[in-house]
């Protein structure tokens, strides 16, 4: 196996959640619907909110790495990147939000496992801009916003038992 290839397996599975992390879909599986718009004690943002803000920024990142630069809108930070305080979902908001990140992580991993990307060459927008740091960008987001997700979740109780995923 070469270098290259280990390399697109590594940022796979770091895309993914197989590594030292929660997966996306552990953290989001029996989720209860009552509790989609709860905003937790001392957070200004609700479950829903924190699931579309990864949802945003993972989109963001795509469209950074796949479109031309004159056709790629720079999101403001943070108006852009969070919905609207009073924004609320429900269970088709929900499992939109979900398979819509599903969607897009796809597309992400099949950019990933691509041996025609270049991880190295500098995207169009210019350096240190590269597909290798967006992957890494964007993994290391999504692994620390899906482990405060799971934390949330445990702090409240909301999982199946009232237990994490650890006590299984």
């Amino acid at each position: 196996m070469t270098t290259d290839s280990l390399l697109r397996q590594q940022l796979i599975a770091l895309l993914t959640g197989e590594q030292a992390h929660m997966s996306f879909e552990s953290a989001v599986a029996n989720y209860p619907p009552a509790h989609f718009n709860t905003q937790p004690p001392n957070v200004p943002y609700t479950f829903w909110h924190l699931l579309e803000h990864l949802r945003i920024c993972q989109r963001d990142i795509l469209d950074f790495c796949m479109l031309p630069p004159q056709d790629y809108v720079w999101l403001k930070f943070p108006d852009d990147l969070w919905p609207k305080p009073e924004a609320k979902a429900d269970a088709a908001i929900w499992e939109m939000t979900i398979q819509s990140f599903l969607t897009d992580r796809a597309a992400l991993v099949a950019l990933a496992r691509n041996p025609a990307t270049d991880l190295h060459a500098p995207l169009p927008h210019g350096e240190p801009y590269t597909v290798l740091r967006e992957i890494l960008v964007i993994a290391d987001h999504n692994a620390y916003h899906v482990g405060e997700l799971a934390s949330l979740r445990q702090m409240l109780g909301l999982w199946p038992g009232g237990h994490g995923p650890a006590d299984k």
